[in-house]
């Protein structure tokens, strides 16, 4: 990243990082449209109101005053106020509705764009970033089988970022009607508040947590430790789901004829699918985690964190699950899953901890050298026929020494430089020098065909 940036928290790429991000935008629209999610961009400012359905705190949302009435902006309620939006969900949510008539649903959608979120900035973690989504938007109901669907997509993007320096990724999922059957089970009743701290296990550890759960949740001591044992329960498939959670309901008294136990039932059956179903399809990409909260309130089925091999420190870098409440008109719901990649969080990792970087910083294959300024026509002509033919190329900005124009093309990457025929000597060609080998050949314009070894502008990995 730039340094010396002024405004902590809003990163600015060097051109050769912002290649490296690119790719992996390219790399993730192309995993998406694969697996057939259409591609949308909506607007940067959102109502107040929609911005506060997820649950977020006002002190996280980026206000604007200066499209608003000018004078008392802090008079006028949140909710009557405009804001950037701080994530894509809650935009996606209003643009289903608004747009119901158009859509054909099931709603599979990708989206990358940037998002403002006011919190404190930090290594990897910033107030201005690019999030990549896939939802899934149904209309009245949609089938439990997306829930599977979601994570292996983005098993599979994830996947193909490993050639970038990512390492193997996987899943993580819970389900919130499996977390609040077993807290109503214990007689606690303030689940949301529950899965607010439990959400907090990997940030500040389980005694502090249980603290929490007493000082602000109504729990005992009991009670507490019991929501942390649900949160240390992790298995790699239904049946050894089942029967840990079976034998932790019974060591607490919580009978399995109970309405909790059978809310509970409702969504370890859930999660115990998509565990089954995604190992038959990718062994291992998904595991049940019961500490998993996610503790947005929108979320009312299965939830989703994402972690990389040997990268604890980075914590979760996808996350999102199932809600069915956020999106609604009249009495119609349009219930959805989801799950959003903090693009910019995982482009950072990959320069700053893997080595990513990109082989160079211009697009062109070839830079064509001017002999004098009167000529530069001649220079401009055989760029149009590279670029016609589908070469990228670029002219010299100056007829200077051959020596600082190779220069030139050296310090931005451009592997070849192309010398237009010298019209004094007779029947000289155009010619070519490829400035990594040194090799330098005749050549012309329309026929021409740089070596792709050297034309592409790729990213590798430092070893």
């Amino acid at each position: 990243m730039a340094k010396g940036a002024s405004i902590s928290g809003f990163p600015e790429w060097l051109p050769s990082e912002r290649v490296v991000e690119q790719r992996v935008i390219d790399t993730l629209r192309e995993v998406f449209e694969l697996n057939g999610f259409i591609g949308i961009e909506t607007r940067a400012v959102e109502q107040g109101s929609s911005l506060l359905k997820k649950g977020e705190t006002s002190k996280e949302i980026y206000l604007l005053s200066r499209l608003q009435e000018v004078g008392h902006e802090s008079d006028t309620p949140i909710e009557d106020r405009l804001g950037l939006h701080f994530d894509l969900t809650v935009p996606l949510s209003r643009y289903v509705v608004e747009h119901s008539g158009d859509l054909a649903f099931p709603f599979k959608r990708w989206q990358i764009q940037k998002v403002w979120r006011g919190e404190r900035p930090q290594e990897g973690r910033f107030r201005e970033f690019v999030q990549a989504d896939i939802d899934v938007i149904g209309n009245g109901d949609l089938p439990d089988h997306y829930e599977v669907e979601l994570p292996l997509v983005m098993v599979s993007a994830l996947e193909r970022l490993r050639e970038f320096g990512l390492p193997k990724a996987a899943v993580h999922a819970n389900n919130r009607k499996l977390s609040e059957g077993f807290y109503r089970g214990l007689g606690l009743t303030d689940v949301e508040g529950v899965l607010r701290e439990i959400d907090k296990l990997d940030k500040i550890g389980a005694d502090e947590v249980a603290k929490l759960l007493v000082e602000g949740c109504g729990a005992d001591e009991n009670q507490a430790r019991a929501c942390l044992e649900l949160a240390e329960l992790t298995a790699a498939d239904g049946a050894e789901l089942s029967g840990k959670f079976d034998t932790l309901c019974e060591k607490h008294g919580i009978a399995n004829d109970s309405e909790a136990y059978v809310l509970a039932r409702q969504g370890l059956d859930t999660l115990a699918m998509i565990v089954d179903e995604a190992a038959r399809i990718r062994p291992g990409s998904v595991i049940a985690d019961l500490k998993i909260a996610r503790g947005l309130d929108y979320y009312t089925g299965s939830v989703y964190e994402t972690f990389l091999d040997g990268a604890a420190a980075l914590g979760s870098i996808c996350s999102g699950g199932r809600y069915d409440n956020l999106a609604s008109q009249g009495n119609r719901k349009y219930p959805g899953v989801g799950l959003s990649i903090g693009l910019s969080r995982l482009v950072s990792y990959m320069l700053h901890t893997a080595g990513a970087h990109a082989n160079r910083v211009s697009p062109a294959s070839v830079l064509v050298a001017v002999w004098n300024e009167e000529d530069r026509s001649a220079s401009n002509q055989i760029a149009n026929q590279l670029r016609a033919r589908g070469i990228a190329a670029d002219v010299a900005p100056t007829a200077a020494k051959l020596g600082k124009q190779i220069k030139y093309a050296d310090k931005l990457g451009i592997p070849y430089v192309w010398f237009p025929a010298d019209k004094s000597a007779q029947d000289a060609s155009d010619e070519v020098k490829n400035i990594i080998t040194g090799d330098q050949q005749p050549a012309n314009a329309q026929s021409w065909e740089p070596d792709t070894v050297y034309a592409q502008q790729t990213v590798t990995v430092e070893a």
